[in-house]
């Protein structure tokens, strides 16, 4: 019976989205304010979580009539693999937007949290097993059984978008946190948060629905 429960706790578990959002803001003075052409950045050193990123993303802002690109196709590999000055960057800012585009969506990775989960039978709090024996017999399996815990990570993203025609403090127009769960399979993982996205971004108006 128990080992019925784990299977179907496990496929409810692996069929969640592994994406939650943390915090969300937009701009007030963008009320009305959709990007035209979007450079979008997939900040990381995972080359192949990168590429799927932006390809993801460019796709469904294809769908609502988005212009998109990836960066990858646009920044040189000396630009990305290297650390950049602020004034290189503004370079390369007025390069891009010489080329048309009006906004940049932007996501990183801001942290990495390590949690412990209990891997158990649900925490009793049962409190009327009195004698030691029977606690005894009750929690041992937490130094018996190996992996009895499992630790899991969170990783704290952020995505934001600007606006190429502001050069100034009033250029973000939209920024918001998400936290990735224990992220396992690549695909299924920045689907779920690519959908996140959009999702906030059609919330917000800042993008047309589907």
């Amino acid at each position: 019976m128990k080992v019925s429960i784990y299977l179907v706790l496990v496929l409810l578990l692996t069929g969640c989205s592994s994406t939650r959002i943390n915090d969300s803001w937009v701009n007030k003075d963008y009320v009305d304010y959709q990007p035209k052409k979007v450079l979008i950045v997939g900040l990381t050193d995972n080359v192949i979580a990168r590429r799927l990123f932006e390809e993801q993303l460019k796709t469904e802002f294809s769908k609502r009539g988005v212009d998109a690109i990836e960066s990858y196709t646009v920044f040189k590999p000396t630009f990305t693999n290297l650390k950049q000055t602020e004034e290189n960057i503004q370079k390369e800012v007025e390069r891009i937007s010489k080329d048309g585009f009006d906004a940049i969506l932007i996501s990183a990775v801001k942290g990495v949290e390590e949690k412990t989960s209990y891997s158990g039978d649900t925490y009793m709090r049962n409190y009327h097993w009195r004698r030691f024996g029977r606690y005894y017999y009750l929690v041992q399996d937490v130094h018996l059984i190996e992996g009895y815990y499992s630790k899991y990570k969170i990783y704290h993203v952020e995505a934001s978008l600007y606006n190429l025609k502001e050069n100034n403090d009033k250029s973000l127009v939209w920024v918001t946190s998400y936290d990735i769960v224990d992220p396992k399979q690549i695909n299924t993982t920045v689907s779920d948060y690519v959908k996140a996205i959009i999702n906030s971004l059609e919330n917000k108006r800042l993008i047309n629905s589907n």
